[in-house]
């Protein structure tokens, strides 16, 4: 992969899939950002740790 990038993730989408699990759309909310700094802080580690592996 050359020059991509995670930005976040599509937070409508992420409601409705908390929503399908019987989770509160205000719980979901509350959690949803941290969870999501995480996921896209390893996602970015990861690619990137990819890309330097086919150098």
């Amino acid at each position: 992969m050359s020059g991509g990038a995670v930005l976040g993730w599509d937070m409508g989408a992420a409601l409705h899939l908390g929503a399908a699990l019987g989770l509160s759309p205000l719980i979901t909310a509350e959690l949803l950002p941290p969870i999501e700094a995480v996921m896209v802080r390893n996602i970015s580690d990861e690619m990137c740790l990819e890309a330097n592996s086919l150098d």
